[in-house]
């Protein structure tokens, strides 16, 4: 991992560690809640592996704070401002692509704002989300194909798509010049299972 993604990996290990004992869980009862190892949930609290978007969401779903809040802790105030190059990189392609979450809102409703690029040839592929989660993806420069379980989409420039983001779907430019899209998600009631949970206890 560069300096960068190695303080993200820390910043999301301890928001993870601190949610995890604030619940009085063991690292096996958020593992089990997650549907991640627990050799994973180790590596991932002690900052040393760059997680998947899947199993930041799988976590975050979990501990009922949504993906935003892993990345950075929720904020009194009534605005956030996040200048140019200070999102959270997310996810890294091969070639040079990026996952960018630049914003997002706390839960139980949460909205997420992304910034994606994608090199030449490059696909990002995405398991299904929590139950009841819309993506809204909007072509900012080149083309991308984007599958949304047996349905495919071509899209250019200025093009956009509203879908589920709740079925496996994924991102692929396959073309020869650089792509850039911008994506919102929508990801109802996180938290809600825990809360039930709890409120059953």
């Amino acid at each position: 991992m560069d300096h960068e993604a190695e303080l993200l990996a820390r910043a999301i290990g301890a928001r993870v560690k601190h949610e995890r004992k604030g619940r009085g869980w063991t690292l096996d009862q958020l593992a089990a809640a997650a549907g991640v190892s627990r050799r994973m949930l180790v590596n991932v609290e002690h900052g040393s592996v760059n997680p998947s978007v899947g199993t930041l969401l799988r976590l975050s779903e979990a501990l009922g704070i949504g993906l935003p809040a892993l990345v950075e802790p929720p904020t009194p105030r009534a605005a956030k401002l996040t200048r140019q190059g200070e999102g959270a990189v997310l996810w890294t392609g091969d070639r040079g692509g990026r996952g960018v979450l630049v914003a997002g809102t706390e839960p139980p409703d949460v909205l997420e704002l992304w910034d994606w690029t994608l090199a030449p040839g490059e696909r990002h592929e995405s398991e299904p989300h929590s139950d009841g989660t819309r993506e809204l993806l909007h072509i900012q420069e080149g083309s991308v194909t984007v599958a949304v379980g047996d349905e495919r989409f071509e899209l250019h420039r200025g093009d956009a798509l509203t879908f589920r983001g709740d079925t496996t779907h994924s991102y692929t430019n396959p073309t020869s010049e650089p792509a850039r899209f911008s994506l919102t998600v929508f990801e109802p009631g996180v938290g809600a299972a825990h809360q039930t949970e709890t409120s059953n206890a």
